[in-house]
């Protein structure tokens, strides 16, 4: 278990034995109302090895993720009792690192938006394939993996402190700091960060930060990049209200001024 940034809080990460071989497999809190999608959704992640806790509103689905292990949440927006913005509010306010990955309305642009600025690190709209949804739930984990150890797609080690000023990002603890003080940071945003850092002053287009945030084999438009990296400046901002080294480049990119 992996100890959060917030005093007091545990990250709700978590892998279950299955089997004889010892092997962990991942715990996927799967949260909708409609009882049709979980089925459906459930016996698939299973098959592919997924051990997954199921929740049909959002304020079981908030006490469930809170006292048992998971490793990704993927949740509806539409629920009885609490809906899935309020449910990912929550869970953010205890862990900012859980990986998430939001499910939308197809012609729900504003949920989507809504959803990456309240720490959504992905998101699917419906109707969707589950196949699609295995496969972003694998990227969101790889990534995890990455941020948390460091290690690259060969699996060599990289457990390195990054420093540049004020800022510091440790990616063994997934912790980034700035003058000092714990800044949250989900999965998809610490990655944008540590892109941006790793060569201050050079600009980065969308495209190289969806790339390092996401991988080359998942597309997703300009505006995820652009709302993920607002959200990263209003944490920073929170600390320190005169914060401005994550600039944007209008037409180009985002660059890092030490």
């Amino acid at each position: 278990m992996v100890k959060s940034s917030f005093p007091g809080v545990y990250k709700p990460f978590g892998e279950e034995t299955c089997g004889g071989g010892g092997q962990k497999a991942p715990i996927i809190a799967l949260v909708d109302d409609d009882r049709n999608i979980l089925a459906s959704v459930q016996m698939t992640l299973e098959a592919e090895g997924f051990t997954v806790h199921t929740y049909t509103d959002g304020e079981s689905a908030l006490q469930g993720i809170l006292s048992r292990a998971a490793s990704l949440a993927v949740l509806d927006v539409k629920m009885p009792r609490m809906d899935g913005m309020e449910l990912l509010r929550r869970l953010r306010m205890r862990s900012s690192s859980l990986p998430v990955i939001f499910l939308t309305s197809k012609d729900e642009e504003l949920d989507q938006l809504m959803g990456l600025r309240l720490g959504a690190d992905d998101y699917i709209t419906k109707p969707f394939s589950v196949r699609l949804l295995v496969e972003r739930i694998r990227a969101l984990l790889r990534r995890h993996e990455i941020s948390q150890t460091g290690l690259d797609g060969e699996g060599s080690g990289r457990n390195e402190i990054i420093v540049r000023g004020g800022l510091s990002l440790d990616e063994a603890r997934h912790q980034c700091m700035w003058s000092g003080q714990d800044v949250a940071l989900t999965v998809t945003e610490f990655l944008l960060v540590k892109a941006l850092v790793l060569r201050p002053g050079m600009v980065k287009s969308r495209d190289q930060l969806i790339d390092a945030a996401y991988g080359d084999s998942i597309y997703v438009d300009d505006r995820t990049i652009d709302s993920h990296i607002k959200r990263v400046r209003k944490k920073f901002r929170h600390i320190d209200d005169s914060f401005n080294h994550i600039e944007t480049l209008y037409g180009v990119g985002y660059r890092y001024r030490e």
